[in-house]
Order: structure tokens, then sequence, then C-alpha cells
């Protein structure tokens, strides 16, 4: 210390951080930080679910077939005879409108960022499941080689609703929801094949440029663009 006192300090630093130096297996942290997520993400998207079939109760088109469903199964009928004497209107409201949010739970399958939360898709369940799912990736990758590469066989419907997806760059829950009427315009117009598939994407391409050239929102834009411009300077003088 008396040759160099310039590094008292950091021996006496390094010296306490490891005596008083929480002794936390890091394996311990890692657990309850990767369950912490998956309970939030779990959580996330039930708040999301819910908001969905809230939004679809209000759209009239299926909130009166659950409503004609609820009718049929005397649903509604049996709520009002039980609220008739012992709740209040507003309750009976409420009663009707989760009957009908039900009805549409089960009626209506929602797919892509909106569906119903699934267990096996929350984080920590992904990491416990990524050793089966990379055999399974694996299986399917060396059977794709050899039933279509090696062997030439015809592509099936699966298989060529894979490739598009593939082509459009899009997840499997984007690609999930879309309408059914659209998968089968992309089958029939054999989106798999890769000339089709560009023919196709230039027909959207010219079909979005003509939506925005009639879309007055985006005239006012190009207006503003040429006129002004981003972060156009104008000098006053006095």
């Amino acid at each position: 210390m008396l040759d160099h006192p310039e590094e008292y300090y950091s021996h006496y630093y390094h010296y306490y951080s490891r005596r008083l130096a929480p002794k936390v297996d890091v394996r311990i942290v890692i657990l309850v930080s990767v369950c912490a997520i998956s309970v939030f993400q779990f959580f996330s998207w039930w708040n999301s679910y819910d908001k969905a079939i809230s939004y679809l109760a209000t759209v009239p088109k299926y909130r009166i077939q659950a409503m004609e469903i609820a009718k049929q199964q005397g649903l509604l009928r049996k709520a009002k005879e039980k609220g008739r004497n012992k709740k209040s209107k507003e309750e009976i409201r409420d009663e009707e409108e989760n009957i009908i949010k039900n009805i549409i739970k089960s009626k209506i399958d929602i797919k892509g960022g909106y569906q119903k939360p699934q267990i096996c898709d929350l984080l920590l369940f992904q990491i416990l499941l990524a050793p089966f799912h990379l055999c399974s990736y694996i299986v399917w990758y060396c059977r794709w080689i050899y039933n279509f590469n090696i062997k030439g066989k015809e592509y099936g419907e699966e298989e060529r609703l894979y490739i598009i997806r593939k082509s459009m760059k899009m997840s499997k829950s984007q690609f999930d929801s879309l309408e059914d009427h659209q998968k089968e315009t992309f089958l029939k117009r054999e989106l798999w094949i890769k000339e089709n598939y560009e023919v196709y994407k230039q027909e959207q391409e010219e079909e979005l440029k003509k939506k925005l050239a009639n879309d007055p929102r985006w005239k006012r834009y190009r207006r503003w663009m040429k006129n002004e411009g981003p972060g156009r300077l104008t000098f006053v003088d006095d």
C-alpha cells in the first residue's frame, strides 16, 4: 500500500463487492424471469382476446346471429325470468351481454394476434418444447427434400399454402387470419409458382397505387410534400 497508495480504494472496493455480493443462483434468476414473462404474456394475450370478443359483440352481423342462437336455446328468456324480481335492468343487460359474448366465443374461431391464448405458446413452454420442435423441424425438412426435391412429387394443398406464405413473408398467425376465400384465390392463381406470384405482386402494387392516387388524404400529403416538404426553412425579412 505504501508503494501504490493510489490503488488502495480500488482494492477496498473489490474486497467488499465480493464479500457483500448477494449469493443467488443465476439459474433461479433466469427461471423466475422466464416465469414472470410468461405470466405477463398470458394476461396480455387474454386481454387482447377479450377486446376482440367485445368488438365482435358490437358488429351487427355477429351480434344478430348470437342473439338468434340465444333465443333458440332460451338463454335470453331464462336470464330475464331469473332477474325479473331480483335484478335491476342494468344487471339483466350485463347478463345478456355476457351470454352473447359466450356464444360468440364458442361459435367463432378467432385467428391471428387476437386468438384465444394457448398455454403451449408461452415463453416457458416454448423453451421446454424447443428440443421437440427442433427435431420435428429437422424431420419435416428431410421429408420435404426427399419427397419434392429428390422424388419430384407434386405439392399438396398444405405445401402450396406454405410456399405462398413464405413468398408473402407472412408469419403463420398472420396467414391464418386471412379469410378462406383469399386462400382459395391464392390456390386458383397458383401463387406457389414464382412467376405467378411475381405477376400477382405487381398487380397488388398497381392496385395500391391507384387507391392512394384516389385517396384525398394521400393527395393532400403529396401536395404538402411538393410545396412545403419536411424540414423546409423559410426566412422572413423584418
